[in-house]
């Protein structure tokens, strides 16, 4: 049973991009008590490769600045050396002035002039920054790190295996994730109308949407993704192929009495007809959004989520969950060339999604967070960093309490209580405190948040406060 179980989920993941499972009422969450009224929804935005912390949330204040450009000073020649000189000369920040600066002291930080449109959003307090946030199973001082004395999150460092920390709280190889386990909170409580559309990839497959009950449903940058032999768009097929197509994939008029084969076309069955009732919904939508996107890849996702929500109530849908995702963050090398492009997409992107969010009536309803596979080393190897493990992430939505930053942003410096070695941050904050502070937004229960992230017990604050 376990077995087939599993079949279902990849069946589902892959058939047709149409995701459907079987969405049975699930053990963990029996009392299908989370809270459904109205309309929530999280999006992730996931950053591939892991993002330079260091580089994104800056030191402003001059002793931590003049500090920084001594332990990255060939990185911050390559900046020099760019086309209209560098956008890290301390002059040329956005200086942050949150509401709680205070916590920090004499400390200032500034984001780097290609997030300005994030910059606004944090002004206006519409955006938080929570403060070096990553995987960890119970609190973990220095001493504990170097005594090798606390539960350690296994293969740190690496990329795959940390994605998948984050997404599911265990290494390469999870069967689930926590956005799914939500997500089969909602489906238990018959949160949607169509549960297949409780959990949107625009990335593709992901772990992080992955439940008991819940399989991600994958769209494409520009919307659904359907069989071109079927919708025959340019009309290349003799009109009545494209039938004759859709009638063989979904095996009418045949009977199977192998349960493999009968689940695959129960699933495909189920993401023809997801396709058919989301693809019409956004073709019919009756008031489009008019929210103009810049033309990169993470805009087109966030793009097409925010279609789908702009349809939520034609869908009678009250919680979902989405995936993005942009690569190109394991800056080894190259790094002043790269990654303020990156920066610069993401803030642009998440802005334009966040003024669609209000043109939809939903700012209060949809947050938005980002997340990568760790932070990077203080430390540089000539142009690049190496991988990390704590970093610091935003969280944007019009029901975040923001222009703060939540968690710590610890000394820009060698040998503090947070460094494991070449500046590498031991994280202040874990995924499941954020992910539960999000869980409690969202409407799970505290056993529904137990059940869907179990080392959040470890950590005597459970919520974080940002929304």
């Amino acid at each position: 049973m376990t077995d087939r179980r599993q079949f279902l989920k990849t069946a589902g993941a892959i058939s047709l991009a149409g995701g459907a499972g079987l969405y049975s009422t699930l053990a963990n969450f029996s009392a299908q008590a989370a809270d459904t009224t109205g309309y929530k929804a999280l999006v992730c935005v996931f950053l591939f490769g892991g993002l330079d912390c260091h580089d994104t949330i800056l030191p402003y204040d001059q002793p931590s600045y003049d500090r920084y450009t001594e332990i990255r000073a060939s990185l911050l020649q390559d900046y020099a050396a760019l086309p209209g000189g560098s956008t890290r000369d301390r002059d040329r920040l956005l200086a942050l002035n949150p509401v709680n600066a205070s916590q920090f002291g004499s400390r200032q930080f500034a984001l780097p002039p290609e997030m300005s449109a994030l910059k606004a959003l944090f002004d206006n307090g519409n955006a938080a920054i929570i403060g070096n946030v990553g995987p960890l199973l119970e609190p973990t001082t220095k001493t504990d790190f170097e005594n090798d004395s606390p539960i350690l999150p296994a293969r740190l460092f690496s990329h795959n295996d940390q994605q998948s920390t984050w997404m599911a709280m265990k290494p390469e190889g999870a069967p689930v994730g926590w956005g799914g386990l939500f997500g089969d909170a909602a489906i238990a409580s018959n949160a949607n109308q169509t549960p297949a559309l409780t959990a949107v990839s625009s990335f593709g497959n992901t772990v992080f949407l992955v439940g008991n009950s819940t399989v991600p449903y994958e769209l494409g940058a520009d919307g659904v993704q359907l069989v071109g032999a079927i919708e025959n768009e340019n009309g290349d097929l003799p009109a009545d192929l494209p039938p004759i197509i859709r009638a063989h994939m979904e095996s009418v008029g045949v009977a199977r009495s192998n349960l493999y084969e009968r689940d695959m076309i129960n699933a495909t069955i189920a993401g023809l007809q997801t396709s058919d009732t989301l693809n019409a919904g956004l073709t019919n939508a009756s008031s489009p959004i008019t929210t103009v996107f810049p033309q990169t890849f993470l805009a087109a996702q966030l793009r097409t989520i925010a279609q789908t929500i702009n349809i939520r109530a034609e869908m009678n849908s009250n919680r979902q969950i989405f995936f993005v995702g942009i690569g190109g963050f394991d800056t080894h090398s190259g790094q002043a060339a790269n990654l303020p492009g990156l920066q610069q997409e993401i803030s642009e992107a998440v802005a334009a999604f966040y003024l669609s969010t209000i043109e939809m009536g939903a700012a209060q309803d949809v947050t938005l967070f980002t997340a990568s596979d760790f932070g990077r080393t203080l430390t540089i190897n000539g142009d690049g960093t190496d991988h990390g493990w704590g970093a610091h992430h935003f969280v944007v939505g019009g029901g975040v309490n923001g222009n703060r930053i939540y968690g710590d942003i610890p000394l820009f410096d060698y040998d503090h209580a947070n460094d494991a070695g070449n500046g590498r941050l031991i994280p202040s904050v874990s995924v499941e405190q954020m992910a539960g502070t999000m869980g409690r937004w969202f409407g799970l229960t505290p056993g529904e948040i137990a059940a869907s992230l179990p080392a959040l017990s470890n950590f005597t604050q459970q919520d974080l406060g940002f929304v």
